[in-house]
């Protein structure tokens, strides 16, 4: 009799056991979630590849993703794993952007903190070699506050200056002590943020380029002074600026033009 009561315990022990394991191998697969997926020819070789973008999110946290990581899988079963940044959002876009014929991988990833700073990656696989193309980097900008309640800016590459009127901020700046009677009280910078955002654009001859849009803040991060947008072109193995556009963040909620150069 004993005998056979062990022989029940130790079934019940494996079946309780087969049951866990069975439990936590379903909890470890759904914390991967696929964010997006597509299939399409990006090899070159003519037959479709499976892409998916996928996230594990942190324990507890759905909001933010801890690793984001592209996967990749050919026809011929080669496999192919391209780790990103963790963040809050993810993105992936096929697109021809190093103009040689064949859909590149084109990933954003928002950073998640207050300034909405997204990361860029930009990925070929080309004949089955997976190789990083590098995404332009932000335009840099010397600027400045100015007497009388002015900014400007001067873009490096183009050497264009624009001039922002500040006035509607006068009572904000003269409290935080930044202008007494209409002159700095001493030399103040602005802020240019890095790309706030970087997406492919479709131009009317059919290429395929790459639009940025960086934010210029004053004293604060939500003290937003001007946008400037740049549009990029690959060509000879490097990003070429072809167009830059400044709107004043009046201009930007109006839905007015800017200023171009």
């Amino acid at each position: 009799m004993k005998k056979e009561l062990l022989l029940v315990a130790a079934a019940f022990f494996l079946m309780s056991v087969t049951a866990i394991t069975a439990v936590h191998a379903f909890e470890e697969e759904t914390k991967t979630v696929t964010i997006s997926k597509y299939e399409s020819d990006i090899t070159g070789d003519g037959t479709n590849e499976s892409i998916q973008l996928k996230g594990v999110p942190y324990e507890g946290e759905e909001g933010y993703l801890k690793e984001i990581y592209i996967d990749i899988s050919t026809m011929g079963e080669k496999k192919y794993k391209i780790p990103l940044e963790s963040g809050s959002k993810a993105s992936l876009k096929l697109v021809d952007l190093n103009q040689d014929g064949v859909k590149d991988l084109f990933s954003n990833v928002l950073t998640g903190g207050s300034g909405g700073i997204t990361l860029n990656y930009l990925y070929t696989l080309k004949d089955n070699i997976s190789k990083e193309l590098r995404v332009p980097e932000p335009l840099e900008m010397a600027s400045t506050f100015e007497n009388g309640f002015k900014a400007k800016i001067t873009i490096a590459k183009t050497g264009k200056t624009y001039e922002f009127d500040l006035k509607d901020r006068k009572k904000y700046y003269k409290k935080l002590g930044l202008y007494y009677k209409g002159r700095l009280n001493e030399p103040t910078e602005l802020t240019v943020n890095s790309f706030h955002s970087l997406k492919p654009i479709k131009l009317n001859t059919g290429e395929v380029v790459l639009q940025g849009t960086q934010r210029i803040t004053g004293l604060a991060n939500a003290d937003t002074i001007a946008f400037v947008e740049s549009t990029w072109k690959y060509g000879e193995d490097k990003w070429n600026l072809t167009d830059t556009k400044v709107q004043s963040n009046k201009e930007k909620q109006a839905g007015q033009g800017g200023q171009k150069s």
